[in-house]
């Protein structure tokens, strides 16, 4: 970490929700729960998807690597958080707040382009349903998931070499309960101006951009739709499309309104609950939301219960 200049020395105070020291117990439990939830829903895609050979397909091979991402996005945030919540000392050392913003604003970033690689799929099979298989070949899946990771990693090694850069001239005091890089720029000694515009043209591109492609992607798959009477195919296309529109909203409808939102209003803490509510809670209710409103998870749910039944059967 040469790039952290000697304004970093000490440790960071995360002033987090300090100034709520009865909420902080309530935050604690459901950020608990929530983690434990996101550890193993998001687990149980993984094994599920890599077990049943039936979901061997594009929108699985997708789905395992959203929810590895969540995965790792939660664990790079709650272990701090619910340390800083439980105990009297809420501070982080240097390398270790830019581990967390680095490894935070990766995946964040990766998963912000994966979703919109995932709506791609979608109007594949729904708009192309008889050239699906050809068109979503292995080799295109492992390079549209490489493109999201590589974009990930480009945008954190760029923003984050340059947020911790910045001359701090002693401030250590970081109003939020995570180093992520809006926060961390305020802390900086010097004129900022050009951090944010920098702050807002990356958000642009990783959050508007994607964003905008899903949505031609869905107005695609509308049309699609629309032009089909059948109340089966419509019953199809909402179970194949649904459960990922609504990770999409929960996941944009969050994460933009902290990076795109007024600077002067980031401080407050309306800005923490909406970070705590796409880096803690959304990865919790991804894994629900697949496996609740998806036929083919509770199927391969039921076909590996089955199938191991049957196994303690024979050996009985």
């Amino acid at each position: 970490m040469t790039m952290i200049n000697e304004s970093l020395a000490g440790d960071f105070i995360l002033v987090g929700f300090s100034d709520h020291p009865q909420l902080e117990k309530i935050l604690f439990a459901v950020v608990l729960i929530s983690y434990l939830l996101t550890l193993v829903g998001n687990t149980a895609i993984i094994l599920i998807s890599y077990l049943d050979p039936m979901l061997h397909t594009p929108m699985y091979y997708f789905l395992t690597h959203l929810s590895f991402v969540d995965l790792c996005f939660t664990t790079s945030i709650a272990p701090q958080l619910l340390w800083n919540l439980r105990g009297p000392y809420k501070t982080i050392s240097p390398t270790g707040c830019a581990i967390q913003l680095y490894v935070s604003l990766a995946l964040g970033s990766t998963e912000c382009v994966l979703l919109a690689v995932m709506a791609f799929d979608r109007y594949a099979a729904v708009c192309r349903p008889l050239h699906y298989a050809t068109d979503m070949h292995s080799r295109l899946c492992q390079s549209l998931v490489g493109m999201a990771w590589l974009s990930g990693v480009g945008n954190t090694l760029i923003q984050g070499t340059i947020t911790l850069r910045l001359p701090r001239c002693g401030n250590r005091r970081i109003y939020h309960f995570i180093c992520e890089v809006p926060a961390m720029v305020k802390l900086a000694c010097v004129n900022i101006h050009a951090n944010e515009v920098q702050l807002f043209m990356a958000s642009l591109v990783l959050l508007l951009l994607p964003l905008t492609l899903i949505l031609i992607s869905y107005g695609c798959i509308a049309q699609a739709v629309m032009r089909i009477r059948s109340a089966q195919a419509w019953r199809k296309a909402l179970g194949t499309c649904g459960s990922h529109l609504l990770v999409v909203t929960l996941f944009y409808g969050t994460i933009t309104a902290v990076y795109i939102q007024p600077n002067s209003s980031y401080a407050h803490s309306q800005g923490k609950f909406i970070t705590l509510l796409y880096t803690i809670v959304t990865p919790t209710l991804n894994p629900l939301i697949y496996t609740l409103r998806n036929k083919d998870v509770k199927g391969a749910l039921r076909r590996l219960v089955q199938k191991d039944r049957a196994q303690q059967s024979e050996k009985l």
